[in-house]
C-alpha cells in the first residue's frame, strides 16, 4: 500500500478549524480588548485624580500666589481670569503672601495675560514692588517653566497656586517635575457650569496630562 502524502496546502488541510490563523486572531484579540482596558483604567485613574484635586483648597501661608492667566479681551480679563486674579486678591488681603505673580502671555501684541492680571493688582491697591507679571508664556507647562524661574531669582520656597479647580492638578504635577513646593486654591466656580463644559474641562485636561506624560516617557 503506498502511502499519501498530503500537500499542507490542499483543501483538506484548509478545512481543519482554529488553524493557526485562527489563534493569531484570537491573540491580537486579547491584545486589543487589554490595551483597552488599560486605556479605560488610565482615563479613569486620572478622572478621580482631576476630581480629588478640584475640590481640595490648601490655602496657607506662603511665600507667593501665583494666578494661572487665562483669555484677556483687548486688556480686560475674561470672567474666568477675572474670577482667578479676585480670587488672589482675596488671599493676598488675607495676609497669606506679600507677593502676587501674574502668569501668563497672550496672542496679542499689545496686552498678555500677565500684563492684565498686573494692571488688576494695581488697580485693588497693591504696590508695584509686590506684583511680579509674567508675560511671554504660551500654555501652562511654558507658564510652570517661567514660575520655576521667577522663585529661583526671587527666592520663593512655597507658592500657592489659582486656578480653575480642573485645571490644578495638571499644574501640580508640572510644578512637582520642575521642583516647585506648591499649595492649591481653585477660584470660585462662579455661575453654575452646564454638564457639556464640564466633560469639556475633563477631557482637555486628561489628554493634556498624558500628552505631556507620554513626553517623558
Amino acid at each position: 500500500m503506498r502511502t499519501r502524502l498530503v500537500d499542507p496546502s490542499s483543501e483538506e488541510m484548509q478545512a481543519i478549524p482554529g488553524g493557526g490563523s485562527g489563534i493569531a486572531r484570537a491573540l491580537i484579540c486579547c491584545l486589543v480588548v487589554a490595551a483597552l482596558i488599560a486605556i479605560a483604567a488610565w482615563f479613569m485613574w486620572l478622572f478621580f485624580q482631576i476630581r480629588n484635586v478640584a475640590s481640595m483648597d490648601q490655602a496657607a501661608p506662603a511665600d507667593a500666589i501665583a494666578v494661572f492667566g487665562a483669555a484677556e479681551y483687548n486688556g480686560r480679563p475674561s470672567p474666568v481670569l477675572n474670577a482667578r486674579l479676585e480670587h488672589a486678591l482675596d488671599l493676598y488681603q488675607r495676609g497669606l503672601a506679600h507677593t502676587i505673580v501674574a502668569l501668563g502671555g497672550g496672542s496679542d501684541p499689545q496686552h498678555s495675560e500677565g500684563g492684565v492680571g498686573r494692571d488688576f493688582f494695581l488697580a485693588h491697591g497693591i504696590p508695584d514692588d509686590r506684583i511680579i507679571a509674567e508675560t511671554t508664556s504660551s500654555d501652562t507647562e511654558a507658564s510652570v517653566i517661567r514660575l520655576a524661574a521667577i522663585a529661583r531669582e526671587n527666592h520663593l520656597h512655597t507658592i500657592l497656586i489659582v486656578s480653575d479647580g480642573t485645571h490644578l492638578f495638571r499644574i501640580q504635577q508640572l510644578c512637582h517635575a520642575h521642583g516647585l513646593d506648591v499649595l492649591l486654591s481653585p477660584r470660585v466656580a462662579g455661575k453654575s457650569v452646564g454638564n457639556m463644559e464640564i466633560a469639556d474641562r475633563y477631557a482637555h485636561e486628561m489628554i493634556a496630562y498624558t500628552l505631556w506624560r507620554m513626553r517623558l516617557h
